[in-house]
C-alpha cells in the first residue's frame, strides 16, 4: 500500500456510521466530543453555521465539507442564535457503532428553510494512532470549489444517494464509500497544505516532499524488505546522510526508527486480526528470526507477541 492507504487501513476499526439528515429551520444541534473517533459533515443543500469552542463561527454553504479528525465536539445550526437541542453523537453512541452503518433522518421544525446534511463518523484505535493523523488540526474545513475536487464530490454524491434511497447492496456500499470519502478528504488536505502557508516540517511537508514520500511509499509497499538507510536513500534519490537528515526533520523520526515503529504497529494488527503463526507474522514485517521479532515486539508493546494475541 501507499502510506495514506496503509495508515487508514491500520488505524480505522469497526464499522463507520453515517446519516442523511434534513433539518428544517429553526434548528440547532450540539454534537458531543467522542474521543477515539473522527467525523465529518457535508452540506448537500442549503447552509448552516459551524460553532466550535475557541473559534469564530463559520458559515457553511452547499458543497462544504467539515472533517473533525479527533472527534471534537461542535455545533451546527441554521443561525448562531438558535437554541440548541440535546447533544447528539455522544460517547455512549460509540457503543452502537457496530449496530448499524447508515440512517436517513428528517428533523421536522417550523417549516423554515431546509438544510440537508451528510454526516458520518469512524472509530479509530488509539493504540495504533499514526502521527500522520495526530498531526491534523481539530477542525478541517474544505470549502466547495467546483471542478477542483471531482473525486470527493463524486464520493459524496454516491454516498448521499445510497443513504437517501437504500437499495440492494446498500449495507455493503456504504462502508466502502465512507472509507473512500475519508481518503479523499485526507488527500485533499495534504495536497493543499502548501497553499496555506510555509510548512517546512511535519506530515503535510513530508507528503509533499518527493524524496521522503518515495521512501515512505517504499516502506509501506514492501514492509518485509531488508531496508537500510542506504537503500531507502536510494529510493529517495539522495545520498545517505542528506536523506537521513531530511527524513528525520519532516517525519519526526529517523528512517529506521519509523520503520521499526510501523513494523511493530502492523504486527500488532496482524496478531489481533489473524491466526497466522508467529513466524508468518514475523516474516510479513521483515524479521527472518522469530526470536528477534519477539524481542522487538516485547520492547515496543511491553509484552511477548503470543501473550498480546491471547489478551486481544
Amino acid at each position: 500500500m501507499d502510506v495514506l492507504s496503509d495508515v487508514v487501513a491500520v488505524t480505522r476499526t469497526g464499522r463507520p456510521r453515517s446519516a442523511y439528515v434534513r433539518w428544517h429551520a429553526p434548528w440547532g444541534q450540539e454534537f458531543s466530543s467522542v474521543p477515539g473517533s473522527a467525523g465529518f459533515q457535508v452540506v448537500l443543500d442549503g447552509s448552516c453555521w459551524l460553532l466550535a469552542a475557541g473559534a469564530a463561527p463559520v458559515r457553511l454553504g452547499t458543497g462544504d465539507v467539515v472533517f473533525l479528525p479527533h472527534g471534537r465536539g461542535h455545533v451546527l445550526a441554521d443561525s448562531p442564535e438558535t437554541p440548541l437541542a440535546t447533544p447528539a453523537c455522544g460517547p455512549d453512541d460509540a457503543k452502537r457503532y457496530d449496530a448499524y452503518a447508515s440512517d436517513n433522518v428528517d428533523r421536522s421544525g417550523e417549516g423554515g428553510p431546509v438544510t440537508v446534511l451528510l454526516c458520518g463518523s469512524y472509530r479509530l484505535d488509539p493504540s495504533r494512532a499514526h502521527p500522520l493523523l495526530l498531526s491534523l488540526p481539530d477542525v478541517i474545513h474544505l470549502p466547495a470549489h467546483p471542478g477542483r475536487r471531482a473525486e470527493l464530490d463524486a464520493a459524496v454524491k454516491l454516498l448521499a444517494a445510497e443513504l437517501e434511497a437504500p437499495n440492494l447492496g446498500t449495507d455493503a456500499a456504504v462502508p466502502a464509500l465512507l472509507d473512500t470519502l475519508l481518503l479523499y478528504i485526507l488527500r485533499i488536505w495534504f495536497d493543499e497544505q502548501p497553499l496555506h502557508g510555509d510548512h517546512t516540517t511535519g506530515w503535510a511537508a513530508a507528503l509533499n516532499d518527493p524524496p521522503v514520500t518515495a521512501a515512505l511509499h517504499a516502506v509501506h509497499h514492501d514492509l518485509a524488505a531488508p531496508w537500510t538507510v542506504a537503500k531507502l536513500a536510494a529510493e529517495a534519490g539522495l545520498s545517505r546522510a542528506p536523506f537521513a537528515k531530511r527524513f528525520a526533520r519532516l517525519v519526526g523520526q529517523p528512517p529506521l526508527a519509523y520503520l521499526t515503529w510501523w513494523r511493530m504497529t502492523t504486527a500488532a494488527r496482524l496478531l489481533r486480526t489473524s491466526d497466522a503463526p508467529l513466524r508468518s507474522v514475523a516474516a510479513q514485517v521483515g524479521y527472518t528470526s522469530e526470536f528477534a521479532f519477539a524481542h522487538a515486539f516485547k520492547r515496543a508493546h511491553g509484552t511477548p507477541p503470543g501473550t498480546y494475541r491471547r489478551k486481544a
